[in-house]
């Protein structure tokens, strides 16, 4: 009921800020630092921080508008939460006068799970401007320019930048409670380990990703051999990919149920509106994964028989044969 009521009260505040005192604040806002500072704080940093997110909106709709390229997002993805975490850990320290080691701790590790994660989108060319995720291209094929215009305007764009901000609501939880106790509890460095944990576990599934494909198509330009993986071009027999389709998947979901975990920290409270954040996440990985792997099908004979045998997220113990079995059966 208390989290009911928290985002009964978060909804409220939106519409007054909009309807009252939008017009008050920008008329009463100047460019000189100490105007900007004191407006800064006397803001809601949900209000601040739903702008922002607005203003990517905008922006990653109209750039995949005119370029035809709908992975504006996705260039964004291990940044903007990094922003919206510090930005309520900052507004705090501001407004209290000092930072709360709970919001410290929680931001850190997000900006390490964002560092992490832009690396490995840039190794992969994922910054170039013309770089776009394979699905997309797939999807308009299936819809349409007209609806995947329609798709950009309410799902690409508006969609998942509030998604990104959401996935951050626990920090902003964690940041209203911030005056209530001054330290952190049992369940903070619970929540710290477990996602240092799933850090690391992602960290090595995309490294084994990584090195696959590279090989893979190092052998195909050199004109050697395909044989077992590289042959059926996907990975089913190495490390974490032999317990799940899609370890690193599983990972970057999990990963922000451990941040969840510092909002229950914060509030004592099990379940609050900060979930959705995460609960969100999962729905869209489990649509998005449905997705890569009707292509993955499409493209690689063998894939089918790799669902039938290795669970598609959660780790488990795999059914896969060995490749000497997999040519018998095949």
């Amino acid at each position: 009921m208390a989290g009911l009521v928290s985002l009964q009260e978060m909804q409220a505040t939106v519409v007054d800020f909009v309807q009252n005192q939008a017009p008050i604040y920008l008329k009463n806002t100047t460019l000189a630092p100490e105007s900007l500072l004191q407006s800064y704080t006397s803001l809601d940093p949900l209000i601040s921080a739903l702008a922002i997110a607005t203003v990517f909106s905008i922006g990653h709709w109209f750039l995949a508008l005119v370029s035809n390229n709908y992975s504006q997002v996705d260039k964004c993805w291990s940044i903007l939460p990094v922003i919206y975490s510090w930005h309520f850990t900052v507004h705090d320290y501001l407004v209290r006068g000092q930072i709360h080691p709970r919001l410290a701790l929680v931001s850190a590790l997000v900006t390490v799970w964002g560092t992490r994660l832009t690396y490995n989108f840039a190794r992969k060319g994922g910054y170039k401007f013309s770089e776009q995720d394979y699905r997309w291209p797939y999807i308009q094929k299936k819809i349409g320019k007209v609806g995947m215009e329609l798709l950009n305007i309410t799902f690409i764009a508006p969609y998942q930048n509030l998604l990104l901000l959401s996935l951050t609501g626990p920090i902003y939880v964690a940041s209203l409670a911030a005056g209530q106790s001054q330290g952190l509890v049992t369940l903070d460095y619970v929540a710290a380990g477990l996602f240092a944990a799933i850090w690391i576990t992602e960290i090595v599934a995309d490294q084994q990703q990584f090195d696959f494909q590279t090989r893979k198509y190092k052998m195909i330009k050199e004109k050697t051999a395909l044989y077992g993986d590289y042959k059926r071009g996907f990975l089913t027999q190495r490390g974490l990919w032999r317990f799940s389709r899609h370890p690193n998947f599983f990972c970057e979901i999990s990963i922000w149920y451990a941040v969840y975990l510092f909002s229950v920290a914060a509030t004592g409270v099990t379940l609050n509106w900060s979930l959705t954040g995460a609960a969100a996440l999962h729905m869209l990985f489990f649509g998005s994964t449905w997705i890569t792997e009707v292509i993955s099908s499409e493209k690689y004979p063998e894939y089918k028989r790799y669902q039938q045998h290795v669970s598609m997220l959660v780790p488990l113990p795999s059914r896969m044969p060995s490749s000497s079995n997999l040519k018998k059966e095949l």
